[in-house]
């Protein structure tokens, strides 16, 4: 069964892999939307900045908007203002909301989330024909795909910046970045196989990536736009394995387990990460 959370790219080709036999909601892509609490369980985010970070969020509130569905009317669009529409349920959304937070746009560009089960009409025939998320409402022109995002808000929003100056660490984020669909596809396949050789060669690949700089705990040394892009996936995958699988991805993976801590500091992602306690 391909996770829920995958259906926010995926929800024609996603059909195949789902029976009314396969109730299946241990999965790692499942969350309630209502309930957006951190836990406080031994997963649950550190209180205080990771000082290796240097984002623009500082501790800035934000009151998450209600989520749009069939029965609600449309924002003002093409009205200049700026706004990132997403699902809360969606990782590939979760990477452009992350970056928004990072750079400190909280003021400057709006959530819209939308109901993914349940979307209203306008959001393909006024906003983004291709009816998925996250998409981004700029300039008067709509732009999709989380990573094309990633890259345009770096280089579109002031803000600390995601990528690095050095070219060696450019080469690498983007063969890290190519990787990211390989390795989501790597590690959902053991969802239905007994056993998780092909899910471990790639946390094995990550171990590795994490290896090639030591001027930081991140895939770049410092953090990138390239955490950005696998965090969502991890914060699903992690709590998954062990509670169905009894697979730690960190054991083993020394690299992996500093990420992992270290990611959960960060002060961009803590809004966006959902109460593990949903995950499983």
């Amino acid at each position: 069964m391909l996770p829920y959370g995958l259906q926010c790219i995926h929800s024609i080709n996603s059909k195949k892999y789902f029976s009314k036999a396969a109730k299946f909601t241990a999965h790692p892509f499942y969350v309630s939307v209502d309930d957006r609490e951190l836990s406080s369980t031994p997963f649950a985010l550190f209180p205080n900045p990771n000082p290796l970070i240097p984002m623009a969020t500082g501790n800035v509130h934000e009151d998450l908007p209600p989520v749009l569905d069939s029965t609600s009317e449309p924002p003002a669009i093409f009205d200049g203002t700026t706004r990132l529409y997403i699902s809360y349920r969606c990782p590939y959304a979760q990477r452009v909301w992350i970056a928004r937070n990072y750079k400190g746009l909280q003021d400057k560009i709006k959530l819209v989330p939308i109901d993914l089960q349940n979307r209203p009409a306008w959001y393909k025939e006024k906003v983004y024909p291709p009816n998925k998320v996250p998409s981004l409402e700029h300039n008067n022109e709509i732009k999709g795909e989380s990573l094309d995002l990633l890259k345009y808000i770096d280089s579109n929003f002031e803000g600390p910046s995601l990528t690095p100056n050095d070219p060696a660490k450019k080469e690498f984020a983007e063969e890290l970045l190519s990787y990211t669909e390989s390795f989501k596809k790597a590690v959902t396949s053991s969802f239905k196989a007994e056993e998780i050789n092909e899910a471990a060669e790639a946390f094995d690949y990550l171990e590795k990536a994490l290896s090639k700089f030591d001027d930081g705990p991140f895939f770049l040394g410092q953090f990138s736009l390239v955490d950005i892009a696998y965090a969502p996936f991890i914060e699903r995958f992690q709590p998954f394995l062990l509670e169905v699988k009894k697979y730690d991805i960190a054991a083993g993976r020394p690299k992996l387990g500093r990420w992992i801590e270290e990611i959960n500091k960060n002060e961009a992602y803590a809004p966006t990460r959902r109460d593990p306690k949903e995950l499983v």
